[in-house]
């Protein structure tokens, strides 16, 4: 029989393993045994994580589990090791499955409200937590130095053939960023980094668990709530010259994530960090995805709806420069629908 990489881990009796296609990153297999969902076996794309970066899940997820807070776990190898390193240099990990339901855009203001309640459990579980990440992604959100190296790359790459949108989009997304007000003197918290909702795991009607741990780091809760809510409250696709902001989904959320905070909650200035950090990442991600245009560098466009990279990362970044001007428009509801969330 074709050995696999599912054969550094001992399992109950002989491993299947099945390919899908889900993801940018890693790539994603399932392992059943006997008929029955035994783990999720993942290719760690070194390119962009260490291998220690399972050092950093272990002790996470053993903090969550040790608080009574349902998540996937680490399976240790046949050897004891968190990973596997195949003959080829291939990092290799296996995780337990958890829940039953993945949500890929979120519509239901019920989903938005029980997954509001997790992220706000997580953040509690790990109140007081101390770690030092082993894998640590410098300057993931340092918005100036985003806005700089577009602006830099608009005055080198004058021959683009995208130079002339671009370099009147950047104009636009340099001017709502300066005009943006951010709160100062944020605590840092252990994040998750990337709280689109699929990475949220339904079981039935509840959400449970947290999934795609790689990007978990010291954070602040604008960055964290910012980026979900950029994800869950744009009810359009990421690409799309429609995006708007979903005021009902994002009162839905916010609801959750008061009750699920319980005492534990957020400070003042946390709390009034939230909706500005959402209109932040809008406007971070449309000079990423602009300078993504000049560069060509997005490893995922379209290719049926659009004939390069370049094309397909400009419709991004406008994308989310529609969401950050919907999100400004609606600035003061969204405030109020905070007062009203934690009333």
């Amino acid at each position: 029989m074709t050995a696999t990489p599912a054969d550094a881990w001992t399992w109950s009796g002989e491993p299947t393993v099945h390919r899908h296609d889900i993801g940018l990153i890693n790539q994603t297999f399932t392992v059943e045994v006997d008929g029955e969902f035994a783990a999720i076996l993942q290719r760690l794309n070194t390119d962009i994580f260490v291998p220690e970066v399972h050092e950093d899940i272990e002790a996470i997820t053993g903090a969550l589990e040790a608080s009574g807070l349902p998540t996937t776990r680490l399976l240790r190898t046949a050897t004891g090791d968190l990973w596997h390193t195949d003959a080829e240099g291939g990092v290799w990990r296996a995780l337990t499955p958890i829940g039953d339901r993945t949500i890929e855009k979120l519509a239901d203001v019920g989903d938005a409200r029980s997954a509001g309640a997790l992220v706000a459990r997580f953040h509690a579980a790990l109140q007081g937590f101390t770690w030092e990440f082993r894998s640590v992604r410098a300057g993931a959100h340092d918005t100036d130095s985003h806005m700089d190296r577009l602006a830099r790359a608009v005055d080198q790459q004058r021959k683009h053939r995208l130079w002339w949108d671009t370099a009147s989009l950047s104009e636009t997304i340099g001017e709502g960023w300066r005009t943006l007000e951010i709160p100062e003197g944020l605590p840092t918290r252990v994040i998750h980094g990337d709280l689109k909702i699929s990475n949220v795991r339904f079981t039935g009607p509840e959400a449970t668990a947290l999934i795609d741990l790689d990007t978990l780091a010291w954070g602040t809760l604008d960055i964290e709530l910012g980026d979900a809510m950029r994800s869950w409250c744009n009810p359009t696709a990421e690409d799309d010259l429609e995006a708007r902001f979903d005021l009902e989904i994002f009162r839905a959320a916010m609801k959750g994530y008061a009750e699920g905070c319980g005492d534990r909650g957020p400070t003042e200035l946390e709390w009034s960090s939230i909706i500005p950090g959402l209109e932040r990442i809008c406007w971070e991600l449309a000079s990423r995805f602009a300078l993504d245009a000049l560069n060509e560098s997005y490893f995922g466009w379209d290719k049926g709806n659009y004939p390069a990279a370049g094309e397909h990362n400009l419709a991004r970044a406008r994308g989310q420069v529609q969401l950050a001007k919907s999100v400004r428009k609606q600035r003061a509801d969204a405030e109020q629908a905070l007062r009203e969330a934690r009333s």
